[in-house]
């Protein structure tokens, strides 16, 4: 998912019981005072919510709050894609399975969330089956059933002209899903017959191929439930139904969003979540550098998730006092450059792979705050993804580029010079001072390339990530970062590189590269089911992609992040790119 996304560490798909978060409390490695307020309280050290639950607490009340510097694609659980939304919506919405509370790698525990357990595979993988709990009910006591998980991947994933902002997996998989039109302009009852419902506790997916890790896939809040009379489209968003511990308060659009608690969820039936804090305030169109201000003072939480800015970056490190109070870990997410293969010159594979000899990496990683925001990247593949192998194809002294091999590969091409344009976030000044920084590299070797900036919120329904956009604006160059959907190579690669995933908007696969012996391994992989095979496959995949040059990886992203005192219950989760885990947060601050 995209990176703030989603999330990926090694991960067995073996089953595992569900963990309630009480006992991660209890093992906490710092505990709060519930009963005190106290500007002095001891710090847990650097890097302590990477290890263990900081500040843990089972105190109630209060008001935890949110800060982000643009708006999020969409509240709605099934029209989203970014790491952080996956892991807000959570608080609202209850996919069948989810990620327990944990950290570091801990945190991609899968448990069930909606269903009583995990999938039954059958028919060598072909045919899942879920049982949900009982005793589910929405916010309103009426009862949720399987009727409306069908038909909340009916709608998020079959609508691509109304809902086209998270993923198309289950569309690519399910059997007659290329046929399926959706349930908008579906007019019989019986919607998608690949997902059944013989009763209201049980959902059965009929896939057209084997696909071994499924249970991932259900873990995306696409298959959080939704009432089917309650449905009014794109409009969702503004009364959506919760099934989860909170509910939506008021939802002013691209302002705000108010939370409280949802009185007819059930502890019974959800051993995850705790119900904390009163009312969660979510903040959009904050300014980044405020965030920072308000975090350091404890009054907020970056929703984001990506780290402190650089000025507040060198103030915290150069104190030891607020190091502290830090935690750096990998992020699980690449931060690379698309190559837009369907804009001239980039259709040629020279013209490519001159612009990746001509980056100078060590410009890059410092633009994005340097070492602690990041190791110098040369995979698609990040360290800890399975299927990861050293290699890099376009090495240069030093990580600093080679315009001698640049320029020959210009020359191959056929060209002296190109003049395009490279795209990047608005809202996101490191990702802008990276853009910048490949401009002056692209530059030296006759590569002329204009920054374009959009917003985050629509960088992938308006621009990137709409082709006829990048291809009518000369956008050949784009700025991109991107965490697994999963723990594994397939959940980090297959909407990154699958041609099937590319989409007229909502699209992740910025590059449109569509090569049929990748869509090949993609396919063979998914259906493999010895673990060691399976990643060397995704090993292969990623080779194949370095030689056709079609993205630069540019570092392995790292994100600082800093904890806000009165905060309790932060664990950094792998399962949410390093972000903290935003299911139990409470606060002390009365």
């Amino acid at each position: 998912m995209e990176g703030n996304p989603p999330i990926m560490r090694r991960s067995a798909l073996a089953a595992v019981a569900a963990i309630g978060s009480a006992s991660l409390l209890v093992a906490g490695c710092s505990k709060a005072d519930d009963n005190k307020n106290d500007d002095n309280t001891k710090s847990a050290g650097a890097n302590a919510a990477t290890k263990d639950v900081v500040n843990a607490s089972t105190k109630k009340g209060g008001t935890v709050t949110y800060e982000y510097s643009d708006v999020p694609d969409s509240f709605d659980p099934g029209n989203t894609y970014y790491a952080y939304m996956y892991n807000l919506s959570r608080l609202y919405a209850r996919p069948l399975m989810t990620f327990q509370p944990g950290a570091g790698e801990k945190g991609n525990t899968l448990v069930p969330d909606l269903a009583a357990s995990k999938g039954v595979p059958s028919d060598g993988g072909k045919t899942w089956t879920y049982k949900l709990r009982t005793g589910l009910k929405y916010q309103d006591g009426s009862a949720i059933t399987s009727k409306d998980v069908k038909y909340a991947v009916e709608r998020s994933n079959f609508a691509r002209d109304v809902l086209s902002l998270g993923p198309n997996y289950f569309q690519q998989f399910l059997v007659g899903g290329d046929k399926y039109k959706g349930p908008y302009k579906d007019k019989s009852a019986k919607g998608l017959s690949s997902i059944e419902t013989p009763d209201d506790t049980t959902v059965v997916f009929h896939l057209k191929t084997a696909f071994q890790e499924f249970d991932y896939l259900v873990a995306t809040p696409q298959t959080a439930p939704v009432p089917q009379a309650k449905d009014n489209g794109v409009d969702y968003v503004k009364n959506i139904v919760s099934s989860g511990s909170y509910k939506f308060q008021s939802y002013s659009e691209g302002k705000q969003a108010v939370l409280v608690r949802n009185e007819n969820w059930d502890a019974k039936t959800d051993p995850l979540r705790k119900q904390y804090p009163d009312k969660i305030v979510v903040n959009l169109k904050v300014n980044a550098e405020t965030i920072d201000k308000d975090v350091l003072a404890g009054d907020a939480i970056d929703l984001g998730g990506t780290g402190v800015q650089a000025a507040t970056q060198a103030q915290v490190l150069a104190s030891a006092d607020k190091k502290a109070d830090t935690d750096n870990t990998y992020g699980g997410r690449l931060v690379y450059m698309a190559i837009n293969t369907k804009v001239k010159p980039f259709d040629k594979v020279e013209c490519r792979k001159a612009v990746q000899f001509a980056i100078d990496k060590v410009s890059v990683q410092t633009a994005e705050g340097g070492p602690i925001r990041g190791d110098v990247a040369s995979t698609v593949l990040p360290p800890d993804i399975p299927g990861y192998a050293k290699s890099d194809v376009y090495a240069s002294a030093g990580n600093k580029g080679d315009a001698a091999k640049a320029k020959e590969q210009l020359k191959a091409c056929g060209k002296s010079t190109i003049s395009t344009n490279i795209s990047a976030r608005s809202d996101r000044p490191q990702e802008i001072d990276a853009a910048t920084a490949i401009i002056n590299s692209l530059k030296k070797v006759g590569i002329n390339a204009s920054l374009k900036q959009y917003p985050s919120g629509k960088y992938f329904t308006d621009y990137a990530g709409v082709p006829k956009f990048t291809e009518k604006q000369n956008i050949g160059l784009i700025m991109m970062q991107w965490g697994a959907d999963w723990p594994s190579g397939y959940g980090f690669l297959q909407q990154i590189l699958n041609g099937s995933a590319i989409g007229a908007s909502g699209n992740t696969n910025l590059s449109q590269y569509d090569n049929k012996d990748v869509n090949a391994l993609l396919e063979k992989a998914i259906g493999t089911q010895d673990d060691t095979e399976r990643n060397s496959l995704y090993t292969e995949i990623d080779k194949k992609t370095m030689d056709d040059a079609v993205l630069v990886p540019l570092t392995y992203f790292k994100v600082l992040l800093a904890r806000p005192k009165y905060a309790t219950n932060l664990v950094s989760s792998a399962a949410f790119s390093g972000q903290y885990d935003y299911l139990n947060i409470g606060t002390t601050k009365k």
